[in-house]
This record gives C-alpha cells, sequence and structure tokens, in this order.
C-alpha cells in the first residue's frame, strides 16, 4: 500500500493501508487522539486499493480487503474512502475477531454499568447512543459491542459514530463543539456523517463495564414498552452477534449469561426525546 496509518480502538488494532493519501489523511485528522496499537502490532489490516491501475486516477473506485474479505463486493467512489475504511473495519471484526463476543449493537456507560442498545438499522441505535453522550454518558462503541467470554463484562470499542440523514442536524445541535466528518450524499445508505467520540470516551475506552440494561430500540412508532422474555431475548442476540456460532461453546455461555443477567425490553418510540425519557425510566428502575 502506498499510504497507511494504524490506531487502537479499545483493545483492537487496526493497520490501513490504501492506494490514495486522501482517505488515510481523513482518517489521521478524524482519528489523530487515538493511540497506536499495542507494541505497534495491529490485529487487522485493511486494504483499500484500486482492482486496476488506471483506477486510481480514472474514475477512482475504492475496493474493500484485508486480512478477511468478501469477494465481489462492490467498490465505493473515492469520495466516500473514509466508509470504505469504517467498512473495512467492520469487516475485519465481523470475520476475524475470535476473542471477544461481538454484538451489532450500541453501548454507552454511566457509573460502571453498560447500556446495550440493539436491533436493526434504522432503529436509532446510533443517533440514542451520540444523544446519550452528550446528556453525560461515556460512549463505549457504536457500531458493535465487545462482551468477553471469561468476565461476562463490555470492553469499548468508540468508533467513529455513524450518523444518517434526520439524524444529522438532531445529534448537531445536541453537540454544538463537536467534530465531524464531512458530509458523504449518496451512500448506500442515504447521507451520512461520522461524529468523533468526545475526550471521555476515548480516554477510558480500555475499562470496562458491566452490562446493566439490554434495550431494542425500535423508531417511528407510538411509544411503548416491554419487557422481554429470555427466549426472545437469547434469539435477537443471537441474530445480532456475527460471531457467536464461531465462538462455539464460549459463544452460548456469553450469551446466556447476558440473557440471565441482564433485563431486556423492547421500546417503540416516535421521537428521541421520548426515546431518552423511556431510557432514563428504565435505567432509574435498576
Amino acid at each position: 500500500m502506498r499510504h497507511s496509518t494504524s490506531l487502537r480502538i479499545g483493545p483492537v488494532g487496526f493497520r490501513i493501508g490504501c492506494d490514495w493519501r486522501a482517505p488515510i489523511a481523513e482518517i489521521e485528522h478524524l482519528y489523530r487522539d487515538y493511540p497506536k496499537p499495542d507494541d505497534g502490532i495491529p490485529d487487522f489490516n485493511v486494504h483499500l486499493f484500486a482492482a486496476r491501475p488506471w483506477r486510481r486516477v480514472f474514475r477512482p473506485s475504492v475496493h474493500i480487503g484485508g486480512d478477511f474479505v468478501i469477494p465481489d463486493a462492490a467498490p465505493l467512489p473515492l469520495s466516500m474512502g473514509l466508509l470504505a475504511a469504517e467498512m473495512g473495519m467492520n469487516l475485519q471484526m465481523a470475520l476475524g475477531q475470535r476473542r471477544y463476543l461481538l454484538l451489532h449493537a450500541s453501548a454507552a456507560e454511566r457509573d460502571g454499568r453498560a447500556l446495550l442498545m440493539s436491533g436493526i438499522s434504522g432503529a436509532g441505535k446510533s443517533t440514542l447512543a451520540a444523544l446519550l453522550m452528550a446528556r453525560g454518558w461515556r460512549l463505549m462503541g457504536d457500531e458493535f459491542a465487545l462482551v468477553d467470554p471469561a468476565t461476562g463484562l463490555v470492553h469499548g470499542f468508540p468508533r467513529l459514530v455513524s450518523l444518517k440523514n434526520e439524524a444529522l442536524p438532531v445529534v448537531a445541535d445536541a453537540l454544538p463543539g463537536a467534530r465531524f466528518g464531512a458530509v458523504m450524499t449518496g451512500t448506500p445508505k442515504g447521507t451520512l456523517r461520522h461524529l468523533v467520540p468526545d475526550a471521555r470516551a476515548i480516554a477510558a475506552m480500555r475499562e470496562p463495564a458491566k452490562p446493566a440494561l439490554m434495550i431494542f430500540p425500535r423508531f417511528g412508532f407510538e411509544a411503548a414498552d416491554r419487557m422481554m422474555m429470555p427466549s426472545e431475548t437469547f434469539v435477537r442476540l443471537t441474530q445480532a452477534s456475527t460471531n457467536y456460532t464461531q465462538l462455539a461453546e464460549r459463544g452460548f455461555d456469553a450469551l446466556t449469561r447476558l440473557v440471565r443477567e441482564v433485563p431486556a425490553h423492547a421500546i417503540d418510540y416516535p421521537d428521541t426525546d421520548t426515546a431518552i425519557a423511556q431510557v432514563d425510566r428504565l435505567w432509574g428502575e435498576l
């Protein structure tokens, strides 16, 4: 790779190599406060490359590769190089992570206890995580929650928060002093912009927390809340994990511990104010 950089997010180190300088410069700018991998050795490599030499200059398109790949994945335009890097890190974690149980969830911490929020794309997990950060919670992660099978603790993985469409002005108003990446239009999920986690999230990203509450939010519906049965929670968590089956018995034990020890609620909400009020109420009832 012509250009490269490295960084550590929580307990995981990455090296990102690229055929173009611009995406690396943007990564270094937004991740400037993050440390390097332990001992300089990354856990995963991400490659952003042109499939043909002329694609570096003529209608440049970015293919995503690395230690783990998805064959025939569609490339992105060079203007979305940061998004390609973020997707590349997601890919390495989803296909290669074996130390932690991965949950497709956002996570926030207060008083040493963690709130996990899981749901389908568009449920509002990233928006709620960012708004909780604005209210003094420590952001532990947006895309993945890392659960240690040995201890049951959640480890921080505070990547850039991926905000989309209508969430952009809501979060910008709540965090007027925050740092953001460039606005990207025409992405597979519409208009997208990345939010840099605050200094507290970065400084404390190696401090785990005990999971205390799980919520499964759903946006765009009349406000509602119901406590979930353990069987439903277990099924939803298996669907939310990218490496549950690869971890085998360790994955099963980690999931069953979460289901057994952590209350879970499904919430519907019509707007973010309602969702935050629901979270505050459920947290206060613990």
